[in-house]
């Protein structure tokens, strides 16, 4: 099967690598090119647009930023949409607005082209064992095709539904539940930690009651303030809290909690925190309570 991969950030560059050592016949392009030497070496050409990535290929990954870049990348001059022979897989898995996801979908549809939002769950360790969660929403006879790409990048494959823009709201949700759990984690953690109690302690407690590798992992970020390298910026956390809060709001369903973690993310970029991976939150927390003394 031949695969295009568009983005060659933390995430895409690992998902790469895995279709290569599952045997896919590659494509990659990135804005800054040298990002896609190391894929060089393994066998991957290197195209030109998004669109000579896409020629030819059977399916193309992207994964990109934000809504903008996504549009972009798929629908402007020299874009996936216009090297993607009829019946190619487009396959997104950008954290996106269901919004953008539907955009996409819809413009595929009318070139006779696929469409899936496969958007991750999971960190670039996790992409580089190539155990990322896949929240997997499109037509049942590509998703059916594309099944060979998932497990080569994927652990754990979730179906959400037959219209893309689903995955989306499905990751937004948990990206949502994870901003949520960090909040939480940081002000228990501050609490204890302003009557002296050892971040370590209260992290052994915490991790006995409820063995979760949220807690455990960002807990351990915490801890030790290990926030550079990111392995996920405070600055995209704010930016996937104020997409969740949009899907909320366009179905009248309200998130007070991700208004709280949202200005907890705004004074941390403002103090110059947003390329600190978002465990940092803690940071935030704790120059929030300062505020209100």
């Amino acid at each position: 099967m031949k695969a295009a991969v568009v983005g060659l950030g933390n995430m895409g560059l690992p998902m790469a690598s895995n279709l290569l050592k599952a045997g896919f016949e590659v494509k990659v392009y990135n804005r800054t090119a040298s990002r896609a030497e190391p894929l060089l070496k393994q066998g991957a050409r290197l195209a030109e647009t998004p669109a000579d990535a896409a020629r030819g290929s059977d399916i193309v990954l992207t994964m990109v930023a934000d809504d903008a870049a996504a549009e972009q990348t798929a629908l402007g001059e020299g874009g996936v949409l216009e090297g993607l022979k009829p019946g190619g897989i487009h396959i997104s898995s950008s954290t996106i607005s269901p919004d953008c996801s539907r955009k996409l979908m819809e413009a595929h549809a009318k070139a006779g082209q696929h469409y899936i939002a496969a958007p991750v769950l999971g960190r670039p360790d996790a992409a580089e064992a190539g155990a990322l969660k896949m929240l997997v929403a499109g037509p049942e006879d590509a998703r059916a095709q594309a099944m060979p790409f998932f497990e080569a990048v994927g652990k754990e494959i979730f179906v959400i539904g037959d219209k893309g823009p689903l995955a989306n709201v499905m990751k937004l949700a948990n990206n949502f539940l994870l901003a949520s759990m960090l909040e939480a984690l940081s002000e228990a953690q501050v609490m204890t930690g302003k009557y002296g109690i050892a971040p370590e302690t209260f992290m052994d407690v915490a991790n006995s009651l409820f063995q979760s590798p949220v807690y455990r992992n960002y807990g351990g970020l915490m801890t030790g303030r290990s926030f550079d390298p990111a392995g996920f910026k405070l600055k995209l956390g704010l930016k996937d809290v104020e997409l969740a809060l949009s899907a909320a709001e366009a179905v009248t369903a309200p998130l007070p909690l991700g208004k709280l973690v949202r200005g907890h993310f705004r004074e941390g970029i403002a103090r110059g925190w947003g390329e600190l991976d978002w465990a940092a939150l803690i940071q935030c927390v704790e120059v929030a309570e300062e505020k209100e003394k």
